[in-house]
């Protein structure tokens, strides 16, 4: 059975999916004021063979990813570039689908934007602040942490530092992984030169960035989803926010497994606009990396821890990829009309190999490394006379069943 390591519980949990097979799965989506860098697509990636492995198993997975579209940062950003805001996100929308499609990235089930969800978050906080979670001040309206049983449990937060005086966070988001000790902020307002508002039953302004994932997920999944997922950045504040929104309108828990990624540093720093390091995709691309080489690179290591980002680790990889590519094709030469029983063993445990590494938290790296092994031995057996025609079918409809997951061998 899938075991996965529960963020929330700090355990490797079994996976008890519900009874209908179906798993509702949320996956934080891009915000959309910019280009997404290798390091959000290592969380993208990871949710995808998730998702991908789940669907192995045998279910279902209704698959939400939200985009945000209007925030602080797009606004800002439209205004330096003198854009609207509706150009500078369709144009980086598009980017980012490109991006999902060159990797081989499932298409979610769904994929609202955060500006198409204005009502939902309207109702939310007109029950939040109808329950005495939220109030009003300044035209805003806010969330009281305080009134949440159990706030910051996700990121384990010590509460015992929470400041005695009231204070408030106007701001969509913050930069660093830090917390702000203090309420935080649900819907704006609409001040004078306002330009980017919706005009509701609460007034004109526009919902902030805490409350519109929250949002997305009560309007097309409902208020308890099976799977959340996103990079440990969102373990600062923002995860925690949409469990308190949630929980707080609903008396339920709102996820029964919670996953994070770890960071993607580059030669062992942090990526960062301010150190121009910076990866895009399209930059491997023009190095002459192919799209499975990048999208091994990015999985292949333990999806939880801190990954380090450098050309010869891809360029390693890159050849191990391209070889193992090579000796499956080779393997449809296969021609012997007697089986060995080696091969047969082989290719017997192909599948249950790939099945007990990816049952362990996902070990992507050691589910690879296993299938070369198999597919090496299997090719020497083959230069040997020793593989027939009829092993080479399987192993290679074998192979093809772990691909819908892994997207590499292909």
């Amino acid at each position: 059975m899938l075991k996965i390591y529960d963020t929330l519980t700090r355990e490797v949990r079994t996976f008890r999916p519900p009874k209908n097979k179906r798993i509702k799965m949320f996956t934080c989506g891009p915000s959309i004021y910019g280009q997404q860098h290798i390091g959000n697509y290592r969380t993208f990636l990871f949710e995808d063979i998730l998702q991908r492995y789940i669907e192995y198993l045998g279910y279902t997975v209704i698959r939400l990813l939200a985009i945000t579209d209007v925030e602080d940062k797009a606004i800002i950003q439209a205004n330096k570039e003198n854009k609207s805001l509706k150009i500078l996100t369709e144009k980086n929308l598009r980017t980012f689908l490109e991006d999902f499609k060159l990797l081989k990235i499932k298409s979610p089930s769904v994929m609202p934007r955060s500006s198409t969800t204005v009502d939902q978050s309207v109702q939310l906080i007109m029950l939040l602040l109808k329950k005495g979670f939220a109030y009003w001040h300044k035209k805003s309206v806010y969330f009281d942490p305080l009134k949440f049983e159990n706030f910051g449990r996700l990121a384990n937060l010590d509460m015992n530092k929470w400041p005695k005086v009231k204070r408030r966070f106007h701001k969509d988001t913050y930069s660093g992984i830090r917390w702000n000790r203090g309420d935080f902020i649900l819907w704006h307002g609409r001040k004078e030169n306002d330009k980017y508002f919706w005009k509701t039953e609460i007034g004109d302004g526009r919902p902030a960035w805490n409350i519109q994932d929250a949002s997305m997920i009560t309007k097309h999944l409902g208020y308890n989803i099976d799977i959340a997922c996103g990079g440990i950045d969102n373990l600062a504040r923002h995860h925690d926010y949409t469990i308190a929104i949630i929980e707080s309108i609903s008396n339920k828990r709102y996820s029964d497994y919670w996953l994070h990624s770890g960071h993607l540093f580059v030669d062992g720093k942090k990526m960062s606009k301010s150190k121009g390091n910076v990866i895009y995709l399209n930059d491997l691309i023009k190095m002459g990396f192919k799209k499975e080489e990048i999208r091994l690179f990015l999985i292949y290591h333990n999806y939880r821890k801190r990954l380090n980002f450098n050309l010869e680790t891809l360029k390693e990889l890159s050849v191990k990829i391209e070889r193992l590519r090579g000796i499956i094709k080779n393997l449809k030469n296969a021609n012997s009309s007697s089986s060995d029983k080696s091969a047969t063993k082989l290719i017997d445990n192909i599948l249950k190999n790939f099945e007990s590494n990816m049952n362990e938290d996902l070990n992507v790296k050691q589910a690879f490394d296993d299938i070369s092994t198999s597919i090496i031995k299997l090719n020497c057996l083959n230069s040997e006379g020793k593989l027939s025609s009829t092993d080479a079918i399987k192993t290679l409809d074998n192979l093809r069943r772990i691909d819908n997951v892994l997207q590499i061998l292909f």
